[in-house]
């Protein structure tokens, strides 16, 4: 197992001080290099324990775990915390021909992880986007993971699927494909993210941005609006944000969730809130549709961050259902 070295971009203890079990620098953490991009890391939980690998949503870091390593610890997993490229204190990339930032770099990224760092298959953890960083990974490396929890599991694609029957892959000619291409390129070229990113995450418009994924008040929490605050206001945060729009915008059918989905052969584990206004619950019951084998969750008085937000229901989700499949 590679030994932990302190990251100098991310806010934490001084080294040699314990690792917190709580709060946003819980854990010992870690940088990784992979590919040339700085990957930062954190543990909590003795080693030879199984793994569990955390990854976080869209414009978070490993950090918005909080609520959750230690608990998940205590019931005896070692838990792990993986910034993906472009979001908390990992490299944050612009846009390269070669290296798309998007979801199958993110599980390509994690696969190296689990290989390199973990050394091990490990159930993964996902908040949002990372539910489908998750999915993808354990699409095209199943070997490396054991099992899946997406927390809610985003893609514009699955309010689309219902237009399509099961297994049908839409497919669109040469032209449109290159006139798509084009149109996404310059629109993302032009949207003025150098003005409005920094706008965002030095004013309280952050804190209403990061109210509407919540149910429950949580203006006014500080250790929340660091977690959001620290990716965005680094240097790379914009060219970052530029290219994995791009890059999303422009994925292939086959890293969808749709097709993901259809793909699937590792259990899974969907826990959604019930008042999530960001991905409402209607897209479960579509996952469902499509795998009707996926087991679901429904939370009540929770919004789009259940881990978060109701941390002991979500703990008892997950430890209950991966208790199941070790009992099953």
């Amino acid at each position: 197992m590679p030994q932990p070295s302190v990251s100098s971009a991310d806010p934490q203890p001084a080294p040699g001080e314990a690792a917190a079990q709580e709060g946003a620098d819980w854990g010992e953490h870690a940088l990784w290099e992979w590919r040339g991009h700085g990957c930062h890391w954190r543990r909590l939980g003795a080693e030879d324990r199984p793994a569990l690998v955390l990854l976080h949503g869209f414009g978070a870091g490993s950090g918005h775990w909080r609520r959750n390593a230690a608990a998940l610890a205590a019931a005896g997993w070692c838990v792990y915390g993986l910034d993906l490229i472009g979001f908390g204190s990992s490299s944050q990339p612009g846009h390269q021909r070669r290296q798309a930032l998007d979801n199958r770099l993110w599980a390509r990224q994690v696969q190296a992880f689990l290989a390199e760092v973990v050394q091990a298959p490990a159930v993964l953890v996902g908040h949002s986007l990372g539910g489908l960083v998750a999915l993808s990974c354990s699409v095209y490396f199943p070997r490396w993971v054991k099992a899946v929890v997406a927390a809610p599991l985003p893609d514009p694609t699955l309010l689309m699927a219902h237009r399509h029957a099961p297994g049908h892959t839409p497919r669109r000619r040469p032209w449109r494909r290159r006139l798509q291409r084009l149109v996404v390129q310059v629109l993302c070229r032009l949207l003025p993210l150098e003005l409005v990113v920094p706008l965002l995450a030095h004013s309280p418009l952050l804190d209403l941005g990061i109210q509407s994924a919540y149910h429950h008040p949580v203006i006014g929490d500080r250790e929340l609006h660091r977690v959001i605050a620290w990716p965005a206001r680094r240097p790379g945060a914009v060219r970052a944000l530029r290219a994995m729009s791009i890059a999303m915008a422009l994925r292939p059918h086959h890293a969808t969730a749709v097709a993901l989905l259809q793909r699937l052969r590792r259990p899974a584990l969907l826990v959604w809130g019930r008042q999530d206004r960001l991905v409402p619950v209607e897209v479960a019951h579509q996952c469902r549709r499509l795998r009707g084998d996926l087991a679901l969750l429904v939370i009540d008085q929770c919004g789009h961050c259940p881990h978060d937000e109701t941390p002991a229901a979500f703990h008892r989700a997950v430890l209950d259902w991966l208790a199941g499949l070790e009992t099953g």
